[in-house]
């Protein structure tokens, strides 16, 4: 069944679960992370703040050689940069699992379509970095493992053969997920999962990780890592962790910070109906129907105010698809079953203001100057009732 689409729709937290395996095998952590016990002391060095930056492959693996012999244990954290706290709650619990965490720092162009923001995607090394030490000082204070390197290569050491190639079917050497790759997310936005897969197993191979961290925002991606460790016997495990949120419930992002104040105002718009769709399971709906219509109702309300404000002081959306899935294939179901629970996702893209007042926040531009839509994914698991 096709994923529901709506054109005209076109800090409330999420309760925190215990770690445990949900139907689709992948385990989700707490909140709050649990530290275990390393299995070797550190090394008096790794009290320095700072972690080591790596650019090339080989340097890297010799490294990761020296931490294998000593016995320490490695937990990557992937991520494109511009840090913000969810990949601080990413780090945290990659440090307590682990004796070494390894971030990866690399804006991957292959699961950037043709005309997506690629080129304006936020850089910010220097403040990265800052948010690194700062986290290895915290993490020293409560002796837990530290980030102890970075692994920051550029675009030809990733792709060493071909230029990446972003186009359809594309030329390079890529992974795919299907059909799991080409729902939602990866219908709406055709390479996306690709690039993702592609470029994951290249940081998984060449940092030989013993667990892997990603956020639960991003649902459909942990799906896809999930299937590629398991099809492709990788030798790793994956943990997610819970979305860490803004205090009126939006999902952090690097993206956020294009929305400025009329569009950030909106943007909980998304997980406002998501909520409205997870009280009617809680309250024992189990057709997709039932469950599902007070989530685009919300939406539909919500813009119809927006339409009929002055342009000078509105916001308006288009919201992409409200989605009820199965919780390992992310197909769409028709009734949740009670055993298996379901998840129920979304995606909105926020338009460019109309008619912006002069000193009017407008979020971080383009390099023309000019406001970037900005599209916002979110998820509610919906766990099992027995």
């Amino acid at each position: 069944m096709a994923s529901l689409r709506c054109t005209r729709v076109s800090r409330s937290i999420q309760a925190c679960r215990k770690k445990q395996h949900n139907a689709a095998g992948i385990r989700f952590l707490s909140t709050t992370p649990t530290p275990t016990p390393t299995p070797s002391p550190r090394d008096a060095s790794s009290s320095n703040p700072q972690p080591q930056v790596f650019r090339h492959v080989a340097p890297l693996r010799e490294y990761r050689r020296h931490l294998l012999f000593s016995k320490r244990t490695v937990g990557l954290v992937p991520t494109m940069g511009a840090l913000h706290q969810g990949h601080a709650a990413l780090v945290r619990h990659a440090a307590a699992d682990n004796t070494d965490v390894l971030v990866t720092i690399y804006v991957n162009p292959t699961q950037f379509g043709l005309n997506e923001d690629l080129a304006s995607y936020p850089k910010t090394w220097d403040a990265d970095m800052r948010v690194l030490a700062e986290l290895n000082q915290e993490l020293a204070s409560a002796g837990q493992g530290r980030v102890t390197a970075v692994f920051a290569p550029s675009t030809q050491t990733m792709y060493p053969t071909l230029p990446p190639d972003s186009s359809i079917p594309g030329v390079g050497s890529f992974v795919e997920i299907r059909p799991l790759g080409q729902l939602l997310e990866g219908a709406s936005r055709p390479v996306f999962f690709r690039g993702v897969a592609t470029v994951c197993m290249k940081l998984f191979n060449i940092c030989t990780p013993d667990r892997v961290y990603f956020g639960q925002k991003d649902i459909q991606q942990t799906r896809v890592i999930s299937r590629l460790i398991k099809d492709f016997h990788l030798d790793m495990h994956l943990r997610v962790v819970p979305t860490s949120r803004e205090p009126d419930g939006l999902a952090l992002s690097s993206r956020n910070v294009y929305l400025g104040a009329r569009r950030r105002n909106l943007g909980i718009v998304l997980n406002q109906a998501l909520r409205k769709a997870e009280l009617q399971y809680k309250n024992g709906m189990r057709l997709r129907n039932d469950v599902l219509w007070p989530a685009f109702d919300h939406g539909n309300q919500t813009l119809l105010v927006q339409e009929e404000l002055e342009p000078s002081k509105r916001a308006l959306f288009e919201l992409d698809y409200i989605s009820l899935t199965d919780p390992d294939t992310m197909e769409e179901i028709d009734q949740i079953d009670d055993a298996r629970g379901a998840i129920l996702s979304g995606a909105v893209k926020m338009l460019p203001v109309e008619e912006p007042q002069e000193g009017e926040d407008l979020g971080q531009l383009d390099a023309e100057g000019h406001q970037v839509p900005v599209r916002l994914i979110d998820n509610i698991v919906l766990d099992p009732m027995r």
